[in-house]
Order: structure tokens, then sequence, then C-alpha cells
């Protein structure tokens, strides 16, 4: 049995109807060029008979070169009781300019009769010329059977009619979609072996994720003898998604041994997965399998100490094989191990003193209970620890502040910081407005440091996030502010708590700076991820 599965993805057709998601044009070719460099072999980029922006995208990227993958144009059979050779929707296929046309039709006697409220025998013929039309103009025709499964449940010799239908058409795939999601990896297995006794074109896998089961359906036909499989990034799409390829492939190759993509292309899986998430503006989920944050992160002092001795004790595979990289997380369940190899990390310089190590920890301990997390703040932890093991300069003192806020009826509320601080002995007051109170603070303070330390000329705030950590007090409550500071060679995040949301922002702006001029040096560059996410990169 051929060793080697297709991937087909529908990121830019399928995950666009997921609730949230609008990819423009210009989105839509970078994430195109992203997958090609994966490995992708199909790229889904649209319905051309669906919508101006569809069109625009396929008039683009008829003049761009994609190494890897084919770009296939979506749409439909012919209408009922019409010729192919006049249907618009099939004619746009063919004017978009692809090599690849994928075009669905009913396999659900239910629908035949319901949706498109026409006979079974119509439904065969729409089937069939449409394929025969597109194959006619020299397309490559992959058939998506919507409701395959479902249909072949209800009625398993009228299912089994409509790909036989697209077999003798001529496609070269017949993909098998699970359209609803609602079926199970067993029956899916079953399905499949059924169906090859009479099907000798090859079958694809089109699985929704409403069961939870998208990747687990794929990886069933897959071992059933389906070779391509149709997902898209993330998992993104209608309801609960499509079956998720960042899960589905390093799964095919890893796991289970397929031939799908290089092992090159595997190692940016994590950065495309992001990447992806970063453009279609989608919270990445930090719990995903293989390509999120947490999905080698190590947090309980117990298994710290496992993975020291070997990392296979509590990681299934090696996670640098799909771009991603192990953590170790400090916070309150951390144990001496945990602090070593965050220390380790960091190539801090430091001896082993046990008793230090547990005030360091104690002082993490305490710290998370008034609202610290340095889970998503390594530059204010790596300052701790530095602190403490080591001992670190002191920039700055700060005397005082003092902000001004003012609103009129007619004007948009303007913010003014007053800063006061001691540098090497000299006190210094300045004052900067800003267009709210945390920007003036910051104006304020770099305005005081920068005739010492110039290099922070260069250093730019690119995130900013407040979280409320006792809601019941409501305005009252403790925040913790979550700061990410650049200076377009490296990207660090700092943190602040404090029941006053201007203290808690004083404090990772602080710290942000401190880090900037005394803690970068083992940082290290910001990966292509970053730079793409600040724009620094050019397509």
């Amino acid at each position: 049995m051929e060793n080697s599965v297709k991937i087909f993805d529908t990121t830019l057709r399928d995950g666009t109807q997921g609730e949230g998601i609008s990819l423009s044009v210009e989105d839509k070719i970078k994430i195109a060029r992203k997958l090609d460099e994966l490995g992708v072999h199909y790229i889904e980029g649209g319905w051309p008979g669906s919508n101006s922006k569809d069109i625009e995208f396929f008039d683009r990227v008829r003049g761009m070169t994609f190494r890897n993958a084919k770009i296939t144009a979506f749409g439909s059979t012919r209408r009922k009781d019409s010729r192919a050779e006049d249907d618009i929707n099939l004619n746009r296929l063919i004017e978009s300019g692809v090599t690849v046309a994928t075009i669905f039709g009913k396999s659900w006697d239910f629908h035949v009769h319901t949706a498109i409220q026409t006979t079974l025998e119509e439904n065969l013929a729409m089937i069939y010329d449409s394929i025969r039309y597109l194959k006619s103009k020299g397309l490559e025709v992959i058939y998506d059977a919507e409701h395959f499964f479902d249909g072949y449940k209800n009625n398993p010799a009228y299912a089994l009619q409509t790909i036989q239908k697209a077999q003798d058409a001529g496609a070269d795939w017949i993909a098998l979609c699970d359209t609803n999601g609602g079926s199970l990896p067993g029956e899916i297995t079953a399905i499949v072996t059924d169906i090859q006794q009479y099907i000798q074109t090859p079958l694809g896998i089109h699985a929704h994720n409403d069961c939870e089961l998208g990747v687990a359906n794929s990886l069933a036909a897959v071992s059933a003898g389906a070779r391509q499989v149709q997902g898209t990034i993330n998992g993104y799409g209608e309801r609960c998604g499509n079956a998720n390829l960042s899960s589905i492939i390093p799964n095919l190759q890893i796991k289970l041994s397929y031939d799908v993509i290089s092992e090159e292309q595997l190692k940016s899986l994590t950065l495309v997965s992001r990447y992806v998430s970063e453009i279609a503006n989608m919270h990445m989920p930090v719990n995903q399998p293989y390509v999120g944050n947490a999905a080698f992160a190590h947090k309980g002092g117990i298994h710290v100490s496992a993975i020291l001795k070997s990392a296979s004790t509590y990681e299934h595979i090696v996670p640098e094989l799909v771009g991603n990289k192990q953590r170790v997380l400090v916070s309150e369940l951390a144990g001496q191990s945990n602090v070593l190899v965050k220390a380790q990390e960091m190539h801090l310089d430091f001896n082993n003193e046990t008793q230090k190590t547990k005030e360091v920890i104690e002082r993490i301990k305490n710290l998370e209970h008034q609202g610290y997390q340095f889970e998503g703040a390594d530059a204010s932890l790596e300052l701790l620890l530095r602190d403490a093991f080591e001992g670190l300069e002191e920039i700055f003192t700060l005397e005082s502040f003092k902000m001004i806020m003012e609103k009129t009826a007619n004007q948009s509320v303007s913010a003014e910081a007053i800063v006061k601080v001691r540098v090497h002995g000299q006190t210094i007051y300045t004052a900067a407005e800003g267009n709210g109170p945390v920007n003036a603070l910051d104006n304020a303070l770099r305005k005081a440091l920068i005739q010492h330390y110039p290099d922070i000329e260069n250093v730019h705030l690119s995130d900013y996030k407040v979280r409320v950590l006792d809601e019941k007090d409501a305005t009252a409550g403790k925040v913790r502010v979550l700061m990410e500071s650049t200076d377009f060679n490296t990207t660090w995040s700092t943190l602040g708590v404090s029941s006053n949301i201007i203290e808690a922002s004083w404090y990772a702006l602080v710290d942000s700076l401190r880090y900037a001029l005394i803690g970068r040096k083992h940082v290290a560059p910001l990966n292509n991820e970053h730079q793409e996410r600040l724009g620094l990169v050019n397509h």
C-alpha cells in the first residue's frame, strides 16, 4: 500500500467559515505562502463563484509560483435540470486559472430530496456531468462527497452509487466527507474499508470536529486506506471546526510513519500554526497538542525532577521535531528542580546553595499568592532569579510620580505624568504627556533616563494586557498587567500586580526597562514568528 499521504488544506475556504474569522485577500496570500513552505500538497483558496474577494485571490495567485502546493478552487456540481457547459459556477472554476478544481455533490438521499429537491437520478447526472466537463478542460478534479458517511449509514447503496458516478466521470480523488461531524472512528474505518471493494479511485477524508473526533476520524480513514486528508490549520471551521491539520500531520508522520512532508518542513509546524492564528486574529490555545505554548510545559516539581533525568518521562515526542520547545514553569507548584532548570536556561552563574534556592522558591510562591504569574513573564522572572543569585545594580531609584488626567465635554482625555527619580546620585525631575496614563508615565520615565541610558530609545512596547484578579471586588480588585517589549532584535515580557492599575503598570514598565538595560544579554533573538507579527519580514 502506498505509504504517502497528501495534505489538502482548506483553511482559506472552510476555515474562514468559523465564527470570528475573516481574512482579507492579502491575509489569504500570506497564509498560502506559509502553507506552501510547510509542504502542503493542495491549498483550497476559496469559491470563485461566490464572492469578489475569492475572485481577486485567484487573480493574484495566478502569476505566483508555489514550490510544493497546488492551488485549488472550490465549487459545486451543476444546477439541477441544466447543462454543465452553461453552469456559471463551473465556468468560474475554469476561468480562475487553477489546475485543480474541487467540487462537492450530494451523497445522502435525504439531502437530494430535501436540500436540492430533485430526483436521485438527476443528482447522479449532476455529479457525472460536472466532473466530465471539468476533466474535458484539462483540470485535476477532486470530488468531495458531501455527507457521505451519514448517507452511507442511511442508504448505503445510493451513497455508493454517487461516488461510483464520480469515478466513472474521471475524478482524480474522491474525498469522503463527515460533514456533520457525527461519525465515530469505528464507523469511519468500517465504511472506508467496505467501499474500497467497489472504488479504485484514490480516497480522501474530510472530517469535522463536532464530536471532537475530527483528528481521530481522519487517522482512522488513513489507516483504512484513504491517502488524502482535508483539514485546516488549528482546526478552524464552521461550528466546532474542521479536522486539525496541526495535529494530523505530526500524528501521521511521527506516530504512524507515513510520508507526509519533509523533516525540515515538519520543524516549521509550530511557527505556521501560530502564524495563522496571528493573521486570523484568533487566540491560540496554550494547550493545543504539538504546537501550543504549553504542549511541552512542565510545572509540577516532581515532573521537572523527572525530565531532568530523561525528557521522555513526561514528553511523548521530542518537541523540536515540530518546532516547539520544552518549557519549565515556575509557580506556586514549583520545586527546586524548576528553579534550577530556569536558571540553567538563562545561563545564570550561580552557586547551587540549597537554602538560597528554597528562599527563592518561597519568594516566588508568595508573589504568586499575591497575583503574580511568572509563566508568561520570563523577563521579570529572570530579573528576580539573577538578583537572588548574582545581585543586580539599581539603574534608578523612584522618589515619586504623579498623574494628571483631564477630560472636557468636547475634548478627548489627555494625560500628563510627572516623574522624580534618582540616577547615579542625581535627582531628575521630568514631565511628559501621553494618549493615556501608562503612555504618559512611559514617556516621562524614558525622558528621565535617556540621558544616562541612550539605548532605551530603541525599546518599544509591543503588547499590553490587563487582567482583573479579584472579580468579586469589581473596580477595587487587584489587577495583573503583562507587558511585551521589543527592540526589534529581541522581545521580552514583564508583569506587575497591584490594586491600582497605574502602579501595576509602573512595576511592569520598570522591569521592562531594567531588562532592556541589564538583562537582555542572555535572551535569544526574535524568531521568525515574532518578526512577522511585528511587521519586520517582507513578503
